[in-house]
């Protein structure tokens, strides 16, 4: 049996950040959560992926930054600056959050002149100014939700990973969220892989829409969508935005 090492640079002449190919996961007690995983994923490229419980989707997302590693194929990255923002905010409860979104960066070893100036940067660049003093526990979830975003900025990554960040919120915080998020992809063009149970928001966050299949996780569908960026928030309201949506809906009701 082969096994990958953790994602390391791509050879050159690849054209993707990020790229599995024929990737496995099965773990100790010998369940299998991942069988057969191909996927491409390039700069200015935001992938979504859906499917049931228990599917192997964040399994996914750590074999790409290395903090799992799969136990067969492939897996490619050309680059060494990802962001990675998982289901909950993960903020050091005894830090401010202007020393939260410092914290990579200091990991990483940068003088504290330039880890202040990038931390002002991306606090700026989510919305959270005039909250740099504030601790964890009085920000509002979707606030903590933006300082867990800025903090992975301050990286400045070209590959992107997006564990259900959005998955407690309110639907109103959620949306605003996901304008945002749309926002911050506008500019910076990074190569975004995104995780979510939640067929609406993987339509209007993405460029490319994947339906898994229930355990052992596979690829069983997939989907462009045709709509521009930045996206216009009343596309929600669209023919075409809910046909997708039932469209891609209905291929994750068949997958389970």
């Amino acid at each position: 049996m082969s096994t990958t090492q953790p994602a390391a640079p791509a050879p050159t002449g690849r054209a993707e950040l990020l790229g599995f190919d024929n990737v496995e996961m099965t773990f100790p007690d010998g369940t299998v959560a991942l069988q057969g995983v191909d996927l491409s994923l390039k700069r200015g490229e935001f992938v979504t992926v859906v499917g049931p419980s228990g599917c192997g989707k964040s399994t996914l997302l750590r074999i790409a930054s290395g903090l799992e590693t799969a136990s067969n194929g492939s897996v490619h990255l050309a680059t060494d600056r990802i962001g990675y923002v998982f289901q909950d905010a993960t903020l050091l409860p005894w830090r401010t959050t202007r020393s939260n979104v410092e914290l990579l960066a200091e990991l990483h070893g940068e003088s504290k002149a330039r880890r202040t100036q990038e931390a002002q940067e991306a606090i700026d660049l989510v919305g959270l100014s005039g909250f740099e003093d504030h601790l964890p526990r009085q920000l509002s979830g979707g606030m903590k939700m933006r300082a867990s975003l800025a903090r992975s900025l301050t990286l400045d990554p070209e590959v992107f990973l997006f564990d259900e960040p959005f998955g407690a919120l309110d639907e109103i915080t959620r949306e605003r969220l996901n304008d945002e998020l749309i926002r911050l992809f506008d500019e910076k063009k990074f190569a975004g892989l995104f995780i979510t149970h939640s067929v609406s928001e993987a339509v209007y966050l993405s460029t490319r829409v994947i339906v898994m299949s229930g355990r052992p996780g596979t690829f069983v569908g997939e989907y462009e969508v045709p709509f521009d960026m930045p996206r216009d928030p009343e596309i929600r309201f669209t023919r075409e935005y809910a046909e997708l949506v039932g469209e891609i809906s209905h291929a994750l009701r068949e997958a389970h």
